[in-house]
């Protein structure tokens, strides 16, 4: 009910802080701005081992169309893409996990991670914040709600599992002047959809030898009118791959197509690529583990492989430096209408965050060198 923008998450870094100083879980707070870490230790004897359990805790600039209990109250900001159940189904595995330390040796962290929305990302600030270097963590693991799944339904996808993403941001500029004096001015809109198409059609032909790519443009904006040349067009577009070194090439590529083209039209045009997420690699040895104890929890017909996305993550950001699985929870009733992520009608079948806590606490348990049952 009060979502918050990435980065801004004090009320909800807040909250978390309360409840679990309440549990009496050690607790290191206002990490990378409003990041939270737990610590639960096991009190079995043995060696040590420590995984990382994240939530990721911002929202999105969404006005939500919902008439629930649980809706908004804050205009404009919605949880549209679940993050406020990952961090209410984290605590209630913090809930749960705290009174198990007798059943394992070991650490679990609890991480509660700002602005996932927002490049450079939540993870990649807490990992340079140096906060895990003390607790030398040997995986990670994550959850991310599904509509696409039913309530109960695990999904799981072993290797590369979301693309890279990188945020593209041109400006072209040049003369500007009266439509009817075409000897007067550098013409910013023909030459910025010349570029765009230039742009995309390189890509496109490249990409095809490479790996499943997406180069797209969501923005233009020139401010002309019907015998008005604008000075300036703005572009911001995106770019998304499933391969690191052809990531490097492309975006080499779209800078050498728009410095030929500033060239060629006799304008200025600059190129800002925003570096985003890496590709999400789910750690294969893990990922089979983590299906098979699913199973053994759930039963083998609600844990199933779902397919690549090109949408990304910067949980990414964990993958690329410890051994790491992102596995999807379904959120849709079965009969119900299925709800997409990011639009103000997303909501979530609550039963599944029985499903999530109880799959989040049995892989720690059972990751971690443990006895009991």
């Amino acid at each position: 009910r009060h979502p918050e923008l990435s980065y801004q998450e004090h009320f909800t870094s807040a909250f978390i802080d309360e409840y679990l100083t309440n549990l009496g879980i050690e607790h290191q707070a206002g990490i990378a701005g409003t990041g939270i870490v737990g610590v639960i230790k096991g009190t079995i004897p043995g060696r040590e081992y420590t995984i990382g359990l994240r939530a990721d805790m911002d929202a999105l600039p969404i006005t939500e169309d919902n008439d629930h209990d649980y809706v908004s109250l804050t205009p404009g900001i919605m949880h549209a893409c679940g993050h406020d159940a990952h961090v209410a189904m984290l605590l209630g595995a913090a809930a749960i996990l705290t009174r198990l330390r007798d059943r394992f040796c070991g650490t679990i962290l609890l991480v509660f991670q700002p602005g996932e929305e927002k490049a450079p990302g939540g993870a990649r600030l807490m990992i340079e914040s140096g906060i895990f270097d003390q607790y030398r963590p040997r995986i990670f693991i994550a959850q991310h709600v599904l509509p696409e799944l039913n309530t109960g339904v695990i999904g799981y996808h072993s290797g590369p599992y979301m693309a890279s993403c990188d945020e593209i941001y041109i400006t072209v500029k040049g003369k500007g002047g009266h439509a009817a004096q075409p000897s007067l001015y550098t013409d910013q809109i023909y030459i910025a959809s010349e570029l765009v198409v230039e742009l995309k059609d390189a890509i496109a032909q490249m990409a095809v030898d490479k790996a499943p790519t997406v180069f797209a443009i969501g923005n233009i904006i020139g401010k002309g009118a019907t015998n008005i040349i604008p000075e300036k067009v703005e572009i911001a577009g995106t770019f998304r791959t499933f391969d690191e070194t052809w990531r490097f090439q492309a975006k080499e590529v779209l800078r050498d197509i728009a410095s030929g083209m500033a060239r060629q039209k006799d304008v200025a045009i600059e190129m800002n690529i925003v570096e985003g997420y890496p590709v999400l690699i789910n750690d294969e040895q893990l990922t089979d583990r983590a299906m098979t104890l699913s199973k053994s929890l759930l039963g083998d017909q609600r844990i199933c492989e779902v397919p690549t996305r090109m949408g990304s993550e910067d949980f990414s950001f964990f993958s690329e430096r410890y051994p790491s699985v992102l596995y999807r929870l379904g959120i849709t009733a079965s009969g119900a209408d299925e709800q997409r992520l990011h639009t103000p009608l997303f909501d979530i079948d609550e039963k599944a965050m029985m499903t999530g806590v109880a799959n989040l606490v049995w892989l720690a348990v059972n990751t971690l060198p443990y006895q009991g049952t």
